[in-house]
């Protein structure tokens, strides 16, 4: 069956405001709760992130003062629905556990999207991202053993794997590789400009996540492979935020918007295992379709062009949280050397990636690497979770 938001009426928005009981949901076990619920929250508390920080960055160059009060309405909704949707995590979970699940979110949400973008060069993009992403989770596990004496496994449950990706020292490049060529608006499907703001929206909740509570630790160790990672990250939003097309107008970015949280929380609503969750994707689904008919309704006046020549007439095949080992493991074997220079990729390091990582390493082992040698020697072993077959990557020579 397909479904076509624009064509569908959801709640008033004056009816969508809630109360203070109403917002309190009750989190998730995390325990007894399919790992990929919680990504699915991580997910679109990013999504909501993105939603309210656009939303500003419109109303502080919109000359118009209605305008910027309807924005403000729909922008408190909004708000409303990040608490929702962020307070479904359980307070019990330390920073760290939190940590390893927002890098299984990026794992298996940038696997998912790279394996449907229909646009080779967009699809490049998102594995290459996903390798580092894929190394981090590593990284981090190690740590999380080391610290907190818990496996990583109790977190992911074995469905998304945990083992060396791109080696997470040789992500530091300079400003300018991480720059991409952008989609272009008037030929890009409407799916890739969707995996563009969705992966963008996730990557740039994990850098924040990470500038504010990396320095929360004591460890030293925890405190240096946050701040190394955290730098990573900004580089990722880099990557994927180059890849939206800078002549979209301000209406047509807002109606794309709207309609990712359509897509979304219609995806999550469809997939979802838990029935708790499942009504908050629905209510929220049934709260966006009003935002996105008022988005629509600017871009008309402003734009001029039908809503639909930006979005089509139906909903892709929603996203799924679903194991992609195989896939990544693919990866691994075929694309682990590669490194970015201007807007492409190379297999070979060259003179502008060798002075960054003079630059940045200043002689020292990298926390990223300094982290799993103090595993190995407090817990006898690092940490891995590999759950079939050996390393893809083992007989492999990174060429740096």
């Amino acid at each position: 069956m397909t479904f076509n938001p624009l064509r569908e009426r959801g709640i008033p928005l004056d009816q969508q405001v809630r109360n203070w009981s109403e917002l309190n949901v009750m989190p998730i076990d995390p325990d007894h709760t399919d790992p990929y619920t919680r990504c699915r929250v991580i997910a679109m508390n990013g999504i909501e992130i993105e939603a309210i920080l656009f939303s500003h960055h419109l109303s502080r160059h919109c000359p118009d003062l209605e305008t910027r009060q309807q924005l403000a309405r729909v922008r408190y909704i909004e708000a409303q629905q990040q608490k929702a949707v962020n307070w479904l995590l359980p307070g019990v979970a330390s920073v760290l556990e939190t940590t390893i699940a927002y890098e299984q979110v990026a794992v298996d949400l940038t696997a998912w999207v790279a394996r449907m973008e229909p646009d080779g060069y967009l699809k490049q993009a998102y594995q290459f991202g996903l390798l580092e992403d894929f190394d981090h989770l590593y990284r981090y596990a190690n740590l999380f053993e080391m610290i907190e004496h818990r496996k990583a496994e109790t977190i992911v449950d074995r469905v998304t794997e945990v083992m060396p990706g791109r080696p997470t020292y040789l992500h530091h490049r300079d400003g300018m590789d991480n720059v991409r060529e952008p989609y272009n608006k008037s030929s890009a499907a409407p799916l890739s400009k969707m995996h563009a703001l969705t992966i963008m929206s996730a990557e740039q909740q994990t850098m924040n996540f990470y500038m504010n509570t990396g320095p929360m630790y004591m460890e030293p160790i925890a405190r240096q492979l946050y701040q190394e990672i955290g730098m990573i990250e900004e580089e990722h939003v880099t990557h994927y935020e180059s890849l939206v097309d800078p002549g979209e107008t301000w209406w047509e970015r807002l109606l794309l918007h709207e309609y990712n949280e359509c897509y979304l929380y219609h995806s999550f609503m469809e997939t979802e295992s838990d029935r708790r969750v499942r009504s908050v994707w629905e209510l929220h689904l049934n709260m966006e379709l009003e935002h996105l008919r008022l988005a629509a309704e600017l871009f008309k006046r402003h734009d001029g062009r039908d809503p639909e020549q930006v979005v089509g007439d139906r909903l892709p095949k929603p996203v799924t949280f679903e194991p992609n080992k195989d896939y990544v493991r693919e990866l691994l074997a075929t694309q682990i050397d590669y490194t970015t220079l201007g807007t492409g990729y190379v297999q070979e390091a060259h003179e502008r990636f060798q002075r960054m990582q003079d630059k940045v390493m200043g002689g020292e082992r990298p926390p990223s690497e300094v982290v799993i040698d103090e595993n190995r020697h407090k817990s006898g072993e690092e940490y891995r979770l590999q759950t079939e077959g050996p390393h893809p990557v083992q007989s492999l020579r990174v060429h740096r």
